[in-house]
Order: C-alpha cells, then sequence, then structure tokens
C-alpha cells in the first residue's frame, strides 16, 4: 500500500462517519479509529507497513496517535520469560464467560495447551494457548480491553 492510498483512506474515513476501519491487502494491514476528539484519529499498521506508515503519519495535519491503546503493564524483567503475544487483533477476555473465574492467575502452573484467555474477533471466540511450560509471572492486558496483532498478553517462566 502506498503513502497515496492511506492518505485516501484517511480522508474517506474523515469524511464519513464510521469510527473504525480495517483494510487488509497481501502483507500490509492498516487499522484507523477514531480517538475521544473528532479531531484526532489512531492508526496501527502491521509490522511491515512501519515504514510508509510513518511517512504518512508525518504528513498529515490532524495529530495520529502511533499505536491505539495506553501501554499495558510492563512485563516483568524476567531474562528467561517468554511473552505470549496475541496472534490477532480483538477484544482480549480473561474468562469463559462474564462472571466465571479467570482461565488462569498471576503464580499458576501452565502447560503446553492450556487455555489462557480468549479474543474475540468479528464474533469468533478465538482461544490463546500456552506453548511452554513454566509458571504465569505477569497478566500484561486488562480484561475487556482490544488487543493488537503481536502485543504481549502473558508472560510465563518455562519450567
Amino acid at each position: 500500500m502506498t503513502i497515496e492510498e492511506i492518505k485516501e483512506l484517511l480522508q474517506l474515513f474523515n469524511a464519513s462517519g464510521v469510527g473504525e476501519l480495517e483494510v487488509e491487502r497481501d502483507d500490509f494491514r492498516i487499522r484507523i479509529s477514531r480517538a475521544a476528539s473528532s479531531q484526532e484519529y489512531v492508526v496501527s499498521a502491521s509490522p511491515a507497513a512501519a515504514a510508509p506508515l510513518a511517512a504518512a503519519q508525518a504528513s498529515q495535519a490532524p495529530p495520529i496517535a502511533a499505536s491505539g491503546a495506553a501501554p499495558a503493564l510492563q512485563p516483568e524483567a524476567d531474562a528467561g520469560a517468554v511473552l505470549v503475544k496475541s496472534p490477532i487483533v480483538g477484544t482480549f477476555y480473561e474468562t469463559p464467560s462474564p462472571g466465571a473465574p479467570p482461565f488462569v492467575k498471576v503464580g499458576d502452573a501452565v502447560e503446553p495447551g492450556q487455555v489462557l484467555c480468549i479474543i474475540e474477533s468479528m464474533k469468533l471466540m478465538n482461544e490463546i494457548e500456552a506453548e511452554v511450560a513454566g509458571t504465569l509471572i505477569a497478566k500484561l492486558v486488562e480484561n475487556g480491553r482490544p488487543v493488537e496483532y503481536g502485543e504481549p498478553l502473558f508472560s510465563i517462566r518455562p519450567n
């Protein structure tokens, strides 16, 4: 996707009344969301699109934030920790249903294949599983918060 195409998307987004727009073409994905002020919007893109996105941000008149959300809880400084990252864009849920206990809590032992959370994307519930055996040392996202592709969700200290 070229810078001109991104600019055109931003113009169309501003002219329309939609609150969010996501476009994926080949290995490039861009997501545009309205921020608190109607004059601001949030743009995020896949890692492969970082250079064109930075150029598009520099040329825009309205202020643009580089990521869709405030930083989550920071991972603990554990050199051997494995980060479980979101494989998709969606909404993070730590429980299987409202009012149910969370899948895992900090300090729990986890096994490969154990469900850690659910990410809802396009009305589909996607279970995110542990890939290593170990101890859950940090939960990095708040329940019900939107997450981006590649965003760290949990930190696990392998056994």
